[in-house]
């Protein structure tokens, strides 16, 4: 079923998540900085224990709602950079979202963009989507410039149509079609 895995690129290996990343998922969802944007708080290690179960869990990528959420770590030495997730969004329009989340410290080394392309290829090259977008809070600059460095392209903007952590915020959607992507190879 996942004869595909582990993905491996020059500096990163994608892997399925073991019981042994526990600490690792511990540390990044239960960090401010990294939940800061996203559409959950900082986890309890109860919550994180109920994520990690579901990262285990096997998914078929055949069905509405299912994601497969791969540990991306550093080759060299096996170091826990984040985790980066394809969803299934509609089998019969064959479209998917991307999503990423890294610790801060990992930042600035083009870590997320390596193992962001390669979720693009298993999308398009291995489940045979034909759409991938990415949804994200419009504060998160970064975020931006890493999916436009990809070469997605910015579809909408929703302002203040999300109340997150208080507050109205702006959403971004961002896509690449499976023509645009075997344009880029």
């Amino acid at each position: 079923m996942t004869d595909y895995l582990p993905i491996r690129t020059d500096r990163l290996t994608l892997r399925r998540y073991r019981e042994t990343d526990f600490d690792d998922l511990l540390k990044l969802q239960s960090n401010d900085d990294v939940t800061r944007f996203l559409l959950y708080d900082s986890k309890t290690p109860e919550e994180v224990r109920e994520s990690l179960a579901k990262r285990l869990a096997e998914v078929t990528m055949d069905a509405e709602g299912q994601a497969l959420t791969l540990a991306v770590e550093l080759t060299e030495t096996g170091q826990h950079l984040g985790e980066v997730t394809l969803f299934v969004h509609s089998v019969e329009h064959r479209t998917g979202e991307l999503g990423y989340v890294f610790h801060p410290e990992s930042g600035g080394h083009g870590y997320a963009a390596e193992a962001a392309v390669e979720l693009l290829r298993l999308g398009f090259e291995h489940f045979g989507m034909r759409r991938v977008i990415a949804r994200l809070d419009a504060r998160n600059t970064g975020s931006v410039k890493l999916l436009e460095r990809l070469g997605l392209r910015r579809e909408a903007h929703f302002v203040r149509n999300e109340f997150l952590k208080g507050e109205w915020t702006d959403e971004l959607v961002y896509a690449m079609l499976a023509d645009e992507w075997a344009a880029k190879k």
